[in-house]
């Protein structure tokens, strides 16, 4: 009987603590946030959103939640100058993976790839898009799984459909 009771409490202190966690997370959180959404960019039927939310020291945190995924795998997902149609877009930030069973991915964005660090109202400026991979070498990293303009390539755009994605700038 005690060891149930002393894992009852054990875990209501786990519990408790989760939730101050997160409650800390979503503290540094100024309440703007913006949403994009993700159209499917092959024959998988992948598509979801990415939300940029602004932090209080003015930096974002990105978050995209996928449907479609599942498994273990992991997608990576880059932030390219251009829109989702530009053929080459030169890779402005590499976010962290989606994670296939969840879905989502969390990145907080700090700064590009060139080092040059940026602000969530920089980000809504960029004239940028973000694409899911299949994979992050090989063949399957040129299969994109999901896309989206942001910044002043949402507000301008052009796409029509998976077909105007275009395959990204191999290295």
């Amino acid at each position: 009987m005690k060891k149930l009771i002393l894992g009852v409490l054990t875990m209501g202190m786990l519990l408790s603590a989760c939730r101050e966690s997160e409650q800390a997370v979503n503290s540094d959180l100024t309440g703007n946030q913006t949403v994009y959404s993700l159209q499917a960019g092959s024959t998988y039927n992948i598509s979801g959103t990415v939300t940029f939310k602004e932090k209080k020291d003015g930096t974002a945190l990105i978050d995209l939640a996928l449907t479609g995924t599942e498994g273990t795998a992991e997608f990576p997902v880059h932030l390219h100058m251009g829109n989702i149609a530009a053929p080459d877009a030169a890779v402005a930030a590499l976010l962290n993976p989606v994670q296939g069973k969840s879905g989502a991915s969390e990145t907080n964005l700090l700064q590009l790839a060139d080092e040059s660090k940026v602000t969530y109202a920089q980000l809504l400026q960029l004239n940028a898009c973000v694409k899911v991979h299949l994979g992050a070498t090989g063949p399957d990293r040129d299969i994109i799984l999901a896309a989206g303009n942001i910044g002043q390539a949402a507000s301008s755009d052009v796409s029509s459909g998976r077909l105007g994605i275009s395959a990204c700038k191999s290295e």
